[in-house]
């Protein structure tokens, strides 16, 4: 007797950013076919920036995401200073720095607390979570509140900051304004220390596959803002050279691109792929904590990348730490800008992983063409082979609990849905 065919549809992925679906095709008791469904309105940013001044960029591209602004606007401000030739004075440098390493903190408290956790301890929420595990639940608010200090200081306000500016920033804080932060950056560290070891206590599945890990690779620290572009199978390219060596793609099922090797295959950013390409450049004591912890840059398990995201977020804490404690006021809050013609590109480490923005512009500084490829439509073909490898596995087991396998795999990546649903090129051809 022939094995039944069905679907298994999940039609509103819960606890992620934006809105996607999951379909399973299961035909002769094999699944013949996985499409994670992105199925947002495509929000057209790259077509909007085109005519606007190279300096508007940096406060539109923010406005494409509340909860990683930084991340689109800081890969804006440097393409577009890449393309003029602008080049920033360490102070103005550091604060950079200092601004991403507050998204990093409330972006990754959000996922781990309030949309990851509950997966591993059986809960349907976060809310239902809180009366089994409330502190942990007010150390991931905590943290949030403490990115979010570093983001109303240095970017304006906390959601899609205004400060960042080409050549620098509108203000640059003061340094009794920036002391101010130093304690609660001490505090929120000890608070991401405990978030740490109470997550690396939870139950992994064993999963693990021989991903190409992609990241930036920067000379003396930790990625952030600026580096090389590596990979775990011997890539090294500029950031300029990015378009050589990634594509992307239309599939029917999805409004965002999906990003492919040029040479073939399907590729991982994010924080494990960051935690295993640049180990050596986090400081001594989160290698200890990591070591602590059991996990170190052998890890291959996407489900352990909750332990990663809590350690990166120690390593912010501390990083914001040593910049506050280390900072010298610039001479001046921005650069001298003189557009010109031009190409600009920029890539940096966004909390979900790389985020690539490259510009050309006109003599007059105006934008002829954008190209913005976010971390989600990067991991898109990598998700749903794991999801291929975890439908197929777990078969057996009931619809809802495969269900929840599914949407707990997709999870491990924190995709940003809403982000990379501004990329669909739409071609009618009509018979």
């Amino acid at each position: 007797m022939p094995m039944p065919t069905k679907t298994i549809r999940v039609d509103y992925l819960t606890r992620v950013e934006g809105e996607g679906a999951l379909e399973l095709d299961i035909a002769g008791g094999a699944v013949s076919g996985v499409r994670l469904a992105i199925f947002e309105p495509p929000r057209f940013f790259e077509a909007l920036l085109r005519g606007r001044g190279g300096a508007e960029a940096p406060d539109i591209t923010a406005r494409i995401c509340g909860i990683c602004p930084v991340a689109y606007q800081m890969s804006a401000v440097h393409a577009i200073e890449a393309a003029w030739g602008i080049a920033l004075d360490p102070p103005l440098r550091a604060l950079r720095r200092l601004l991403y390493c507050g998204e990093w903190i409330e972006s990754h408290a959000l996922h781990i607390v309030m949309l990851h956790a509950p997966d591993f301890l059986g809960f349907p929420d976060a809310i239902s979570m809180a009366a089994a595990h409330g502190e942990a639940v007010r150390q991931g608010l905590r943290l949030k509140q403490a990115g979010n200090a570093l983001l109303r200081l240095l970017g304006g306000r906390e959601i899609h900051p205004v400060n960042v500016r080409v050549g620098g920033f509108y203000r640059v804080p003061t340094s009794a304004e920036l002391a101010s932060l130093a304690a609660t950056m001490a505090e929120a560290r000890e608070t991401a220390i405990a978030l740490a070891r109470w997550v690396a206590g939870f139950p992994f599945p064993d999963f693990a596959r021989d991903y190409e890990f992609v990241a930036l690779r920067n000379a003396d620290e930790y990625p952030m803002n600026n580096g090389r572009i590596v990979s775990s199978r011997g890539l090294d390219i500029a950031v300029a050279e990015y378009e050589g060596a990634f594509a992307e793609r239309h599939v029917a099922h999805s409004t965002a691109l999906q990003s492919e090797r040029r040479e073939g295959g399907n590729y991982f950013v994010g924080p494990l792929a960051r935690f295993v390409l640049n180990y050596d450049r986090l400081s001594p004591s989160v290698r200890a904590l990591a070591e602590e912890l059991g996990i170190g840059p052998g890890c291959r398990n996407p489900y352990q990348s909750i332990i990663v995201r809590a350690l990166e977020t120690v390593y912010a804490c501390e990083e914001a730490e040593r910049l506050i404690a280390l900072h010298v006021p610039p001479a001046a809050p921005m650069a001298p800008v003189v557009p010109r013609a031009g190409t600009g590109s920029a890539c940096t480490e966004a909390p979900r992983g790389i985020l690539f923005h490259r510009y050309d512009l006109d003599a007059e500084g105006s934008i002829l063409a954008a190209r913005i490829v976010p971390p989600t439509s990067q991991n898109q073909a990598t998700i749903e082979d794991d999801l291929r490898i975890i439908a197929t596995r777990d078969l057996a087991l009931s619809e809802d609990v495969l269900r929840d396998h599914c949407e707990q795999a997709i999870r491990n990546y924190d995709p940003c849905i809403s982000c990379a649903t501004h990329f669909l090129r739409l071609t009618v051809n009509r018979g």
